[in-house]
C-alpha cells in the first residue's frame, strides 16, 4: 500500500474496509467522521484552527484496528503502528491513541483529541437509540437520546460515564452535545442505515 502523502478520505475508507468486515462497526466509524466534521466546521467558525479533512479522518480511523486486535493495548497500538508505517501525521495517531482512557501516557491535550473521545460513545448511543424508531434518526429529539442514557440496561456496552466526560472536556454541555451529533449523524443517514424506511 503506498504511503500517505497527505491526507485521503478514500485511501482512509479504504483502510477501514480492509481491516473491518463488520458493518455496523464500519457505520460507526462513518458516524464518528461525521460527528467530527460537524465539530471542526463549528470551531473553525468561532475562531479555532481546525482542519476539517483532518478530524474527518481521525473519525473514520479511530477504530479501523478494533476487530482485529480487540483487546487493550493493541488497540489502539496495533492501528496507530499501522498509521505510522502509512505516513499518516502524528497528531492523527496521538488523537486516535488518545480516545483509549488505558493509555494513560496519551492524555487528551488538543480540541481534536478531546472531540474524538467526545463523539466517540455517544454515537453509538445514539444509533441505538436512532434503531427503535420508524423514522431512525429523523427528527430525532436529544431528550430522547437522554431518557435512553439514564436507562442504563438499554445499550448497557455503552460508557454512560464516558459521554459525560467527554461533553465536559470539550466544553459544551451535555444535551447540546447530544443534538449536535445527532443533527451531524442525519446529515449522513442514509450511510449509517438511519434514513427514515431504510434498513439498518
Amino acid at each position: 500500500m503506498p504511503r500517505m502523502n497527505d491526507l485521503n478520505r478514500p485511501a482512509a475508507f479504504a483502510l477501514v474496509c480492509q481491516y473491518t468486515a463488520s458493518d455496523s462497526l464500519r457505520k460507526h466509524m462513518l458516524a464518528v467522521e461525521a460527528a467530527m466534521r460537524a465539530y471542526a466546521r463549528r470551531f473553525a467558525a468561532a475562531g479555532e484552527d481546525t482542519d476539517e479533512e483532518k478530524w474527518g479522518i481521525v473519525g473514520l480511523l479511530h477504530d479501523f484496528d478494533y476487530e482485529r486486535w480487540p483487546n487493550p493495548p493493541d488497540h489502539p497500538l496495533v492501528g496507530a503502528k499501522i498509521l505510522a508505517e502509512l505516513g499518516y501525521p502524528e497528531d492523527v495517531i496521538y488523537a486516535i491513541k488518545s480516545h483509549a482512557d488505558y493509555l494513560t501516557d496519551c492524555p487528551r491535550v488538543s480540541l481534536m483529541d478531546k472531540a474524538l473521545y467526545a463523539c466517540d460513545e455517544l454515537a453509538g448511543l445514539i444509533t441505538a437509540t436512532a434503531r427503535l424508531r420508524p423514522e431512525k434518526i429523523a427528527g430525532l429529539a436529544a431528550a430522547s437520546v437522554m431518557k435512553k442514557f439514564r436507562q442504563k440496561s438499554f445499550a448497557a456496552a455503552i460508557n454512560r460515564d464516558d459521554i459525560v466526560r467527554g461533553a465536559k472536556d470539550l466544553g459544551v454541555a451535555l444535551e447540546e452535545h447530544v443534538q449536535f451529533e445527532i443533527d451531524a449523524m442525519a446529515e449522513v443517514a442514509a450511510e449509517l442505515g438511519l434514513a427514515s424506511g431504510g434498513t439498518a
